[in-house]
């Protein structure tokens, strides 16, 4: 309720299975009783996970550490009833998403016109086939991933290094255009403002235990001097 417009969920390095449907199905009442998107990063794009998620109510899937197009295209294909000529791979569900089976009419159509998925580049193969996979039909958007594109250079958590800094500027290039929406982090307002120049519609801009850790750190700091 702080006025975010939309909270990143981690079911990849953290938090409780992601299998778990009614705890997906609560977190979405909720934030549609705040109203706020929710973004659920999930550990991979495994196509019985994706459709479970998205008939619990999530909307906006990221996966993570994709390679090809081949495997990018399944993800996609699985949140869609229909996938351009061809029938899509998501199945009729009868849960939250469709309230318990009372709202058939326009279900299909407003799925698939609703439901986004993301994929982050974060290794050097994916920057290497980057023009492949964002020419996938209906990708919703492409998430640069920083720290782990660091580790696949042989340089973990060099950020600042020039092969680092030519691999995300080729996704953030190709990704312009391919006219796929970029997201990435962005910490603080100068930050968030040379992303969006950069063409960035979708900034990560801190998370709560980086707040936590700042706001109570300093004031420990304070009452310990």
């Amino acid at each position: 309720g702080i006025g975010l417009d939309w909270v990143w969920l981690d079911f990849e390095h953290a938090g409780p299975s992601p299998w778990d449907s009614q705890l997906l199905a609560d977190l979405t009442r909720a934030a549609d009783v705040a109203g706020v998107e929710l973004l659920v990063r999930l550990p991979g794009g495994d196509p019985h996970l994706v459709r479970k998620v998205l008939d619990a109510g999530v909307r906006n899937i990221l996966v993570p550490r994709v390679e090809t197009a081949d495997e990018v295209r399944e993800s996609v294909r699985a949140t869609r009833f229909r996938y351009g000529a061809e029938p899509g791979t998501r199945g009729v569900a009868q849960g939250r998403v469709t309230r318990w089976g009372q709202d058939r009419d326009g279900y299909i159509d407003e799925e698939d016109a609703n439901v986004s998925l993301g994929v982050m580049i974060e290794n050097t193969t994916a920057v290497d086939n980057v023009e492949e996979i964002l020419a996938v039909d209906d990708l919703g958007f492409v998430f640069v991933g920083p720290s782990d594109l660091s580790v696949s250079l042989g340089r973990p958590m060099e950020k600042d290094t020039d092969e680092h800094r030519r691999h995300v500027e080729r996704v953030e290039r190709a990704a312009r255009d391919a006219g796929v929406p970029l997201a990435g982090i962005a910490n603080d307002p100068e930050a968030i403002r040379e992303a969006r120049r950069k063409g960035y519609r979708i900034i990560r801009m801190g998370g709560e235990l980086a707040s936590a850790e700042r706001v109570l750190g300093e004031r420990l700091d304070a009452v310990r001097e």
